[in-house]
């Protein structure tokens, strides 16, 4: 019977050896499984955010390019932002008014 004992207490000394490894492997250590789904999240929102800067940079280099090279575009940026105008080209400009409240007398 001590030998039976000895083995039952041997099992369960496993028994909690692999559970503590266990649980250790799981919640514990360096990297939990909670951080590693935050450190997941974190490598997604950093991959969108560089998918995005790709997508602009490249937009850029287009129209770098293309004021580099088509006059047509050169000379579009000089209307819209300079306005500036061809001989003869009549420039006119719309002002909006703001309408301020004002006093009614009764």
């Amino acid at each position: 019977m001590p030998e039976r004992v000895s083995r039952l207490g041997f099992r369960v000394i496993l028994l909690f050896l692999w559970a503590g490894a266990a649980y250790h492997m799981v919640f514990g250590g360096m990297y939990s499984v909670f951080d590693v789904r935050s450190l997941e999240d974190q490598r997604d929102s950093a991959t969108a955010r560089i998918d995005g800067l790709i997508a602009r940079t490249d937009s850029l280099v287009h129209r770098g390019d293309s004021l580099a090279s088509v006059p047509a575009a050169i000379e579009r940026v000089a209307r819209e932002k300079y306005g500036l105008l061809r001989d003869g080209e009549l420039l006119v400009r719309f002002k909006s008014r703001s309408v301020e409240p004002t006093e009614v007398d009764d």
